[in-house]
């Protein structure tokens, strides 16, 4: 039996996250959903065409029936951001298309779990979660789970190391409030204050605990990119693809994505991201930390500013 996936959404954003899946060989049978049909149409079309190339895989365009029997649907629906514009100011919009989305695929694909990726993640996320009747274990928002690989990334050009020795995640809001929780930061089991000064290549690194150039790097690097090219793209299409390859694995991975809080850290009734292990049944909890009183203040004001907005929001 394949991994079919459905992708609501056949924009940038959604079209990209389709051709990687197929090309990762992750899905067998994708299904693209677009209120634009001829869109929808044209990107499935154009990315089966190469897979004569790659792994075997169906693409197709279809409607919500076809939906029947995934095991992930994914959501891009919605408004891009504009360039200056905050996800936050997305929000109602994207609200109401995700309220005419939902009762549409649920009723084909009630046994799937979702990864909610539209802006703004965190708040659709949690509408989503109120509006499905979806197990909230099998919601999932993108989150941060972008955010820290930017993270990662720009620590790892600063360290000279790859990527992935770095264990540094991003916190709360897919947005203005995220923060690093540097107190658990690591880089190949050194403390990221220490780690030039035991690094064999001590010579080549230049960090001086410039901690805050890392975070607003972060934060605006979705807004950089978008100001150069007017969309971001790839980067979240394959950060959506390695959350779907850890639902399938089945193994359990850590990773910040959002998701519904029920009195962790203190917080409950919305949906931000902290680490999650993710397994084939979704978000199977939540990874504790012990954070210091700093982060900690910082996770509580980044649940307070989502619930503000959401108590705006009609849905």
């Amino acid at each position: 039996m394949g991994n079919k996936i459905t992708i609501i959404g056949a924009g940038s954003v959604g079209a990209t996250i389709a051709n990687d899946l197929a090309v990762m060989s992750i899905a067998t049978e994708i299904v693209l959903i677009d209120i634009n049909q001829q869109k929808a149409f044209g990107e499935a079309m154009d990315i089966y065409q190469g897979l004569s190339f790659g792994p075997p895989a169906i693409v197709r365009p279809g409607s919500y029936e076809d939906a029947e029997g995934s095991q992930v649907v994914v959501i891009t629906s919605g408004l891009p951001r504009k360039p200056g514009q905050t996800r936050l100011e997305l929000a109602q919009t994207n609200v109401d298309i995700l309220k005419d989305i939902t009762p549409n695929i649920v009723k084909y694909a009630p046994n799937a779990i979702y990864i909610i990726v539209s802006n703004p993640v965190d708040v659709l996320t949690y509408v989503f979660n109120r509006i499905s009747g979806i197990p909230s274990n099998r919601i999932i928002g993108s989150g941060t789970a972008l955010d820290t690989a930017r993270l990662q990334s720009e620590l790892a050009k600063e360290f000279h190391i790859n990527p992935q020795n770095v264990h540094a995640h991003v916190y709360g809001e897919h947005g203005d409030t995220s923060f690093v929780p540097w107190s658990l930061a690591t880089i190949s089991n050194n403390r990221i204050a220490c780690y030039k000064e035991h690094a064999p290549h001590s010579d080549e690194i230049d960090f001086a605990g410039e901690y805050g150039e890392f975070e607003e790097k972060v934060r605006t690097s979705g807004s950089v990119v978008i100001k150069a090219k007017g969309v971001t793209n790839y980067a979240v299409a394959m950060t959506v693809c390695h959350i779907v390859r850890c639902l399938f694995n089945g193994s359990g991975t850590a990773l910040t994505v959002s998701s519904m809080m029920n009195g962790e850290y203190g917080i409950e009734d919305v949906c931000l991201s902290v680490l999650c292990i993710v397994d084939g049944d979704g978000v199977r909890g939540k990874i504790q930390s012990d954070l210091t009183d700093e982060e900690h203040a910082k996770l509580l004001a980044s649940a307070q500013k989502l619930k503000e907005t959401i108590s705006g929001i009609h849905f």
